[in-house]
């Protein structure tokens, strides 16, 4: 019997972690609202508040074909209530979902796609985890560097790396960044997520 290809992935839900409002725009924990921007952008689509969902969200394509953006309004540390709203509003499941998320524990460049796993140590999964009651969701974690290599400094500047803005010099990376990992979704719902994992994984920016 000859192999078949792995199904494409059933995403309808690519959701972004971040905070909201002006004074976060644009740091290196809203690395996955600067994602899914760039994607509402270049399909010409826009967000629009709903309360009901605790968020801001946009659509891409129609029917079958319908990926659904969403961007929690609940700040980082309860993202967990706006997801479990939309998956309950929409009638979808964990694993019809996709969360982009940053991660401190990997350089700026690297990717890392999983369809489980734990919070490690990000409150933003944390609070997922605790709303949906599983890990089992995927999740693409986006690298934004760590502020230090000394446990103890990077333990005392933790915050204000994550919440202050990428420096000039890292920002043509960062767009490499953001344009693989909107190549990474559209990779995923037409091949799946083993192929498209080892295509992200695999990622090596071009130097800059």
């Amino acid at each position: 019997m000859s192999s078949t290809a792995e199904p494409s992935a059933d995403l309808q839900l690519l959701v972004g972690l971040g905070n909201p409002g002006e004074k976060y725009a644009q740091t290196r924990h809203n690395v996955g609202f600067m994602a899914l921007d760039r994607l509402a952008q270049r399909d010409g689509a826009s967000f629009r508040a709903n309360g009901k969902l605790q968020g801001t969200i946009a659509d891409l394509g129609q029917g079958s074909d319908r990926l659904r953006l969403l961007k929690p309004s609940t700040y980082m540390n309860e993202s967990g209530r706006s997801i479990r709203a939309t998956l309950d509003w929409f009638g979808l499941r964990p694993d019809q979902m996709l969360v982009l998320v940053d991660d401190m524990d990997l350089p700026l460049g690297r990717l890392r796609l999983r369809r489980s796993g734990s919070a490690g140590g990000h409150n933003g999964l944390r609070s997922t985890i605790s709303h949906l009651g599983s890990q089992d969701f995927a999740r693409l974690r986006i690298g934004i560097g760590a502020p230090a290599l000394d446990p103890a400094l990077r333990k005392a500047r933790t915050i204000s790396h994550v919440l202050g803005r990428f420096e000039a010099d890292e920002l043509p990376l960062l767009q490499q960044v953001l344009t693989e990992v909107l190549e990474g979704v559209s990779f995923i719902r037409r091949w799946g997520y083993e192929r498209a994992g080892t295509r992200l994984n695999s990622f090596q920016p071009s130097p800059v």
